[in-house]
């Protein structure tokens, strides 16, 4: 069990053993809650792609709306 300490900014670093048992990396998420025991949890979530297969060459004004749209269902 490792012991981290909290920043002036309300910080945490998740040890390095840690990150590396459930792999987690830099601009992954994590889902941080209060369970019934008044425990702090952190888990990762698990990244599912959107796949888009249009059957046909898409312009560049097509796969910049296709990401904004991305952008703004990760975001919300």
């Amino acid at each position: 069990m490792a012991r981290v300490k909290v920043s002036r900014s309300h910080q945490v670093t998740i040890p390095k053993e840690v990150r590396e048992v459930v792999k987690v990396k830099e601009g992954d998420y994590l889902e941080v809650y209060v369970d019934e025991r008044g425990r702090i949890v952190m888990e990762k979530l698990k990244r599912e792609r959107t796949r888009f297969a249009s059957g046909r060459r898409l312009t560049p004004e097509e796969i910049e709306e296709l990401i904004a749209r991305g952008l703004g269902e990760a975001l919300a």
